[in-house]
């Protein structure tokens, strides 16, 4: 993604500078444009295993057809950026004909800004029902254009019609949840929420039988665990402490650990000394039942 998006920032660079250039010279959007996208996207733009120019269709010629293991998998059209490719219907109709003439599935109609997925050719379907999606680059924010380019890489593009559909009803989720008030960052944290269900040791109330002992550290760490009791969670913590201090507060520990060992605390007292270990030294503890 990276590479793709400064690749986007190029492209909107060269456009901020020499936007009369492109307005009339759909060569130079072809070569400073379309394809410094493209071959960000993973295309090798000079191989004619991957990229042709010019491909001969019975409707015409399509400005480039692009190969995966020797079957065209879509034809891309491209204009000038002085063709407002989103109001005027006869590129994309066009497009759809170079598809439909050779069986092509997929179309990519772009003017180097607004860039446009076609699905050529669905039955009892319009022209406008058969696009996927659009980006355009001076629109829309940066990361959302970058994610929908990437339908287009080699990898995604043979599943385009998926990943789009998908995409779509990501955002149309997304919105109806944040319109019943759910927070976007709590949205954001709910899909990127991995792991096993973990329980804070502040929420332990004494007799669980522990399954595994975590400790924040940049994300949810598990550490070694033996007895499977409260208690045997202090000592575990405890042998976390001694190997990351060192000298004196080694030392410490493992007095205190010793004692622990072999005295006969309740569990109640342990659970407090937890929530006392996790304030003084800053720690974040969980465990799974």
């Amino acid at each position: 993604m990276q590479g793709l998006e400064s690749a986007v920032l190029t492209v909107m660079s060269r456009i901020g500078k020499h936007r009369s250039l492109y307005e009339k010279n759909e060569e130079a959007v072809k070569q400073h444009l379309i394809g410094e996208i493209m071959t960000a996207l993973g295309w090798d733009w000079n191989n004619p295993e991957e990229v042709r120019p010019e491909e001969r269709t019975e409707d015409g010629r399509a400005d480039y057809a692009l190969f995966l293991n020797g079957e065209t998998v879509a034809f891309l059209e491209a204009k000038n950026l002085g063709v407002n490719i989103l109001k005027r219907d006869e590129p994309l109709r066009q497009l759809a004909r170079y598809c439909f003439s050779r069986g092509v599935k997929y179309g990519i109609l772009s003017n180097g800004a607004v860039w446009i997925a076609l699905k050529a050719f669905a039955e009892g379907t319009s022209l406008k029902d058969r696009v996927l999606f659009v980006v355009n680059l001076e629109e829309e924010p940066l990361e959302r254009a970058v994610l929908k380019l990437s339908l287009f890489s080699k990898e995604n593009l043979p599943k385009v019609e998926k990943l789009a559909i998908l995409l779509k009803a990501l955002e149309t989720a997304y919105g109806a949840l944040v319109s019943e008030g759910f927070s976007g960052d709590s949205l954001l944290h709910y899909l990127q929420a991995r792991g096993p269900a973990l329980l804070p040791v502040s929420a332990l109330s004494g007799g669980e039988v522990v399954k595994a002992l975590y400790i924040y550290e940049d994300g949810w760490k598990p550490v070694p665990l033996g007895d499977r009791t409260p208690k045997g969670v202090l000592l575990a913590v405890l042998d976390y402490l001694e190997a990351r201090s060192g000298g004196r507060k080694a030392e410490e520990v493992r007095k205190v650990k010793r004692f622990l060992s072999s005295a006969d605390i309740p569990e109640e007292k342990i659970l407090t000394i937890l929530r006392g270990i996790e304030e003084d030294e800053g720690l974040k503890l969980a465990v799974e039942l």
